[in-house]
């Protein structure tokens, strides 16, 4: 919050002002505070803001796992915060941060990464890649180049944990998942399918894509891991499509 607000009101009260959401959740802007760019959105409860308050780290509140979580807890990749403002309406908090490693899981800097041009043009790809923050423009040039490289990010994805593997650049999320092994990367696989499933199962689609993201990357850290090609994997599809059906 501002001096101002702190030194006015108590922690109960500061938390009394929020106008939480029907599910008890406020949304939380996270901006680094040198380069003032936006690092994430993510979601607080009265006691993850407390907790951010208190510790003067960020805490959130995990919708799909419904648990408390520490920001870098694992991964090393925590946020200091400098200063937490609440906007205008109540209803969404700016907390402004200096990052000690990567926002986002995937090793990106930021969670917003992923361009999209104007209405009527194709869709342009990630400023920083899904896998780690770095990425090239790809201009589809209309409807059936589209679809040619729809597929295209999967690709670009491997390639760069490949190259994460191989440099293992410090602060990386990837590199975080290769340095602890092949253990660690099959237990966020699993984490990832059981929240693709309860995200399913609350007919969550933004929430399904997410998870499924998360997932599918994860995956690729596991095949890369094994050094299992992906073009294997789609070589297997391929047999099993062209096979004669039996019914």
């Amino acid at each position: 919050m501002s001096n101002e607000l702190n030194e006015q009101l108590s922690l109960e009260q500061i938390l009394d002002n929020i106008r939480w959401n029907e599910a008890g959740l406020v949304s939380a802007i996270v901006q680094d505070d040198a380069t003032l760019q936006v690092l994430t959105l993510a979601y607080m409860n009265r006691e993850s803001l407390k907790l951010s308050l208190e510790l003067g780290e960020t805490w959130f509140w995990s919708r799909s796992r419904q648990e408390l979580w520490h920001k870098g807890a694992t991964s090393g990749n925590t946020q200091k915060i400098t200063s937490i403002q609440l906007d205008c309406d109540g209803d969404a908090l700016l907390v402004r941060v200096i990052p000690n490693g990567p926002a986002c899981h995937t090793g990106a800097t930021s969670c917003f990464s992923r361009e999209i041009s104007a209405p009527g043009t194709a869709l342009v790809s990630a400023t920083g890649n899904a896998a780690a923050g770095q990425a090239e423009e790809v201009e589809t040039g209309g409807t059936a180049n589209a679809a040619a490289n729809r597929f295209e990010v999967l690709a670009q994805l491997e390639a760069i944990i490949k190259e994460r593997e191989e440099t293992r650049p410090e602060g990386a999320y990837t590199t975080y998942l290769f340095d602890k092994g092949v253990d660690k990367i099959l237990k966020k696989v699993g984490e990832e399918a059981s929240e693709t499933i309860i995200a399913a199962k609350n007919k969550d689609n933004e929430e399904l894509r997410l998870e499924v993201s998360d997932l599918i990357y994860h995956l690729l850290v596991l095949l890369q891991e094994r050094k299992l090609p992906l073009d294997d994997v789609l070589a297997e599809l391929n047999r099993r499509h062209e096979r004669p059906r039996r019914d």
